[in-house]
This record gives C-alpha cells, sequence and structure tokens, in this order.
C-alpha cells in the first residue's frame, strides 16, 4: 500500500469513521429526537515509533500520519475523546469504530471492550469469538479460533451514564499491514 493511500485511510478514519449509538427506551429516544445529543467524539490518529534518545535510552514517540512515511509494521494507536456538553448524564452511550482495512487489531485500552469478527454483526471478547473459513482443500466450512487479523469493529458500551461535563478518553492499537 502507498503512502497516499494509508494517508486516505487514516485521515478518513479520523474524520469519519466512528459510528455513535446510544441505547434507550422510546421515551427517551423520542426526547433525543427533539433535542440534539450532547455526546460529542473526537478522533485522533498517531503512529508510534521507538527512536533512541540522546541517553542512548529507547523513547516512544508518536506522529500524525502526515507527519510521516507510513509503512508495514508501523504501531497505530486510535484515541477517541467522548464528551458530554449537556446538563444531564447520558445513559446507555455506545461508540463504534471500524478498523480500517490496511489496519490489522492489535489491542484496545480498556478491558470492557468488545470486538466483532464478522461486520459488526456479534460482539464479544476476542478470545471468545470464532470464525468460519474454508478447509485446506477449500472444500468445506470449518470454525476456528478468531484472532486479531479478523477484527472487523471495536466497540464500547459506556455501564454508566456519561456525567454532564464529563470527558472519557478511549483507545484501541493496531498495526499497519
Amino acid at each position: 500500500m502507498n503512502k497516499r493511500m494509508l494517508k486516505a485511510v487514516f485521515r478518513f478514519v479520523s474524520l469519519t469513521a466512528i459510528s455513535i449509538g446510544v441505547v434507550m427506551s422510546p421515551v427517551q429516544l423520542a426526547a433525543q429526537e427533539l433535542a440534539r445529543s450532547p455526546i460529542s467524539l473526537t478522533s485522533d490518529v498517531k503512529i508510534e515509533r521507538v527512536e533512541v534518545g540522546p541517553n542512548g535510552r529507547e523513547i516512544v514517540k508518536l506522529f500524525t500520519p502526515n507527519d510521516i512515511v507510513v509503512v508495514p509494521g508501523d504501531k497505530v494507536l486510535f484515541t477517541l475523546q467522548v464528551q458530554n456538553s449537556g446538563v444531564e448524564p447520558v445513559p446507555g452511550f455506545v461508540a463504534t469504530n471500524p478498523m480500517p482495512a490496511p489496519v490489522r487489531f492489535t489491542s484496545a485500552t480498556e478491558s470492557w471492550a468488545d470486538v466483532s469478527v464478522d461486520g459488526g454483526l456479534t460482539w464479544g471478547k476476542l478470545a471468545n469469538l470464532k470464525v468460519k473459513t474454508k478447509d485446506a482443500a477449500g472444500t468445506a466450512e470449518v470454525e476456528r479460533a478468531a484472532g486479531p487479523e479478523d477484527v472487523t469493529h471495536v466497540r464500547w458500551v459506556f455501564v454508566d451514564p456519561i456525567a454532564a461535563g464529563a470527558k472519557k478518553t478511549i483507545s484501541y492499537r493496531g498495526v499497519v499491514k
């Protein structure tokens, strides 16, 4: 994948790839339709590189994809800041982020994050998910344990309401394929 394509993907992810869902009762949903959501998400993408500092020790540095040449093997940090600018707590908030095609999932910072390996149809911890593939001959369908390369989405379901004025940061990591 060339530099221009990678930058376009990271720009897309950082600007538009976040989908937001809020689980609400019918009454809450009607009220939500009348008023704009006080929840906003700000996303950021950084490339993590290790450099040797002046004292000879390794230092982890973060760069924007536009400031460097992104290459396979680069570590990527996706960060989402969730902010409630309203005057009331927001219950049942859900944030979902797709994995960009040129990036393989490695981890989510929060232990309570779930992943999907089927385009967002089912969710769970990676260790508990399965994928269906063809056998070595390509004739029969077999089921195997899902791996990081199978992750298509990451999702956070906020169990507690997000308090008025609160800011929360969630993140996940990947590596450029």
